[in-house]
């Protein structure tokens, strides 16, 4: 077999799979990736039992043959090589790998004992893929990284009449984005890790689903993932997004952000980082105090509601966190200072952030 790629794309593909094969593992065959190699190019694939994942290349190859190589160990000799076309040649149990004037020889494992990943062919609902990573971006700082907290720890996916929904929750916040979508599909629960991996091969065109027992399997031009779900109950999370908004107060986000990142250098680190915002007469005053002193800034802001004043405090973190996504103008909401809070864009676009406060 006799392999011509250019550098540039084998890296990227075999910087998918590094991500989901592990470098260690009680069980060799899975740090290692298949190569299937076709007139068309070669398929890349490899799994941790969690996510399967495989991803093709496209490629020059004269006698196609498939083979197994130590996944982290090719990929940085091809990072490493020294000219951007590469040449692959098979040879009995070994593959040389050269470029410009690199020449390496990587013994191949056992094909026929290397776990079978299988794929399916038909999708169930098509989504956008530039519009779900999007979606997914938003919401993952939301999710848990606690072990004990089951399904906070993933990221739940719903179709609803108008369109397609995820969902984020640690506990202490929520984050959730809508999204345009059509289709009859299925609520599930993807784990957050997984979704890590997912975001990063979702770029143009269609994600096509295929739903299976307890498994996701994701499909694009380029790449097929096999994702297991979490099982569980999510929470109900729309019983805590206020309802009687009393206050509202709308400002650039870029500056809420500058602001509280400021006074957030001496809020208290052993008290959940707390920042106080104080609205009253059109100004939003943020305040924070510590071991070393206390900082404080004021924002011009539009307010609004039937309250003239309210005081609240907030995890400066998680209002950074619950920020991030928003662009131009943020519109935070308040029903009172012991309430949730919404943040969210003050031009829609369908994220919205529900958090906790901190007792004033």
């Amino acid at each position: 077999m006799n392999v011509h790629v250019t550098k540039k794309i084998l890296s990227e593909g075999l910087g998918l799979l590094e991500r989901v094969v592990p470098s260690r593992s009680s069980n060799p065959l899975l740090t290692a990736l298949k190569v299937e190699a076709t007139e068309a190019g070669l398929t890349l694939s490899g799994t941790n039992l969690e996510i399967d994942l495989s991803c093709f290349v496209p490629a020059e190859v004269r006698n196609p043959q498939n083979f197994v190589v130590p996944a982290h160990l090719f990929a940085q000799i091809v990072r490493n090589l020294g000219g951007e076309l590469v040449e692959l040649e098979l040879s009995g149990a070994e593959l040389a790998v050269r470029a410009g004037g690199s020449d390496f020889k990587l013994q191949t494992g056992d094909l026929d004992a290397y776990p079978p990943l299988s794929f399916p062919s038909q999708a169930d609902v098509s989504l956008d893929a530039t519009e779900l990573a999007r979606a997914f971006s938003s919401v993952r700082y939301a999710a848990s990284n606690e072990a004990f907290q089951a399904v906070f720890r993933g990221i739940k996916l719903e179709h609803r009449p108008e369109g397609a929904r995820v969902v984020a929750s640690d506990g202490y916040r929520v984050a959730i984005r809508d999204f345009p979508a059509s289709g009859d599909g299925r609520n599930l629960i993807i784990p957050a890790r997984s979704v890590d991996e997912l975001i990063r091969v979702l770029k143009d065109g269609e994600a096509r689903f295929t739903y299976g027992d307890g498994l996701l399997s994701v499909t694009t031009d380029r790449v097929h993932m096999n994702l297991k779900l979490l099982d569980g109950d999510f929470p109900d999370y729309e019983r805590v997004i206020p309802k009687d908004i009393k206050l509202q107060v709308t400002l650039p986000a870029t500056a809420l952000k500058e602001a509280v990142n400021r006074v957030a250098v001496l809020a208290d680190k052993n008290a959940n980082n707390r920042v106080e915002f104080l609205v009253s007469e059109g100004k939003l005053r943020l305040a924070a105090e510590g071991d070393y002193g206390r900082a404080q800034d004021t924002l011009d802001v539009a307010q609004g509601g039937t309250e003239p004043a309210m005081s609240l405090a907030f995890n400066a973190r998680h209002v950074l966190d619950a920020l991030g996504p928003i662009e131009g103008e943020a519109e935070l909401l308040f029903s009172g200072s012991t309430s949730p809070a919404i943040f969210r864009a003050a031009g829609g676009g369908g994220y919205m952030a529900v958090m906790v406060t901190l007792r004033v």
